[in-house]
């Protein structure tokens, strides 16, 4: 019961949270995270991962989690096969992870306000881009179904499979070959990040970018504290606050 009340008070704390235009500066450009941001995979990447430790006599607890959230393919498998001291080599575990990504990873929903953020973006000629730690093979699968929507980045970097990121995130590699990749190469400082990680935050703010933050409602508050601003999904976001237009 008490673990229920926790739950329930950080998410009513994250739902309450109020804008605040300390330090907010305007930007020109927006730089999007996928993955528990836009797309609704996190429960499946935890049940596709937690199916496979348990192939191999291991559970994959809420510790392994926070410590792999947010990396490329290779690196989780590279943390869990040394961590759980698996059968298998790291390329070995990813490829299996490949693979039942291929089927359950197909038709994950949209999240709430994601649609409507990326339309109206596009439809006010805002550059933005795409920046997931995923291959371009689970990429593909999980926006089959909304190949429009995706059609209106500017670019997308797939950090598993793009060889400009040499390190994923928590660094900063991901971000900043994303800005380096629109046509007019835009400053750091003029990217908004959207993430829903500590350490695609962590990766955002190192990279001098703002972050936006959309967190699991059950992520410890403290691990939100570095993100410019903290919402409770897309849909509370407000452009102008960023010098973007508004919505109409």
């Amino acid at each position: 019961m008490m673990r229920i009340f926790l739950l329930k008070t950080l998410s009513n704390s994250l739902r309450k949270q109020c804008y605040s235009t300390k330090n907010v500066k305007k930007v020109t450009h927006c730089i999007f995270d996928m993955d528990g941001l836009l797309l609704d995979t996190e429960q499946v990447y935890k049940k596709m991962i937690t199916q496979l430790c348990a192939k191999y006599g291991h559970e994959y607890t809420e510790e392994l989690m926070m410590k792999v959230l947010g990396g490329t393919e290779q690196r989780l498998s590279e943390i869990l096969c040394k961590d759980l001291s698996l059968p298998v080599t790291p390329r070995e575990f990813r490829d299996e992870l490949l693979e039942m990504g291929d089927k359950m990873l197909a038709g994950t929903p949209l999240l709430d306000g994601a649609e409507k953020l990326i339309c109206h973006l596009h439809k006010t000629k805002v550059p933005f881009a795409l920046a997931t730690s995923s291959s371009e093979r689970s990429v593909k699968t999980k926006i089959a179904s909304y190949r429009e929507l995706f059609s209106y980045f500017n670019h997308m970097v797939m950090g598993s499979t793009d060889k400009e990121v040499k390190f994923g995130k928590p660094h900063p590699d991901i971000f900043l070959v994303a800005a380096s990749r629109f046509p007019d190469k835009p400053k750091p400082e003029k990217c908004l990040v959207f993430e829903d990680s500590p350490h695609g935050v962590t990766a955002g703010v190192k990279a001098g970018m703002q972050v936006v933050m959309v967190p699991d409602p059950h992520l410890d508050k403290r691990l939100t504290t570095h993100a410019t601003i903290v919402l409770p999904t897309l849909a509370k976001f407000q452009p102008e606050m960023f010098g973007l237009p508004p919505f109409q």
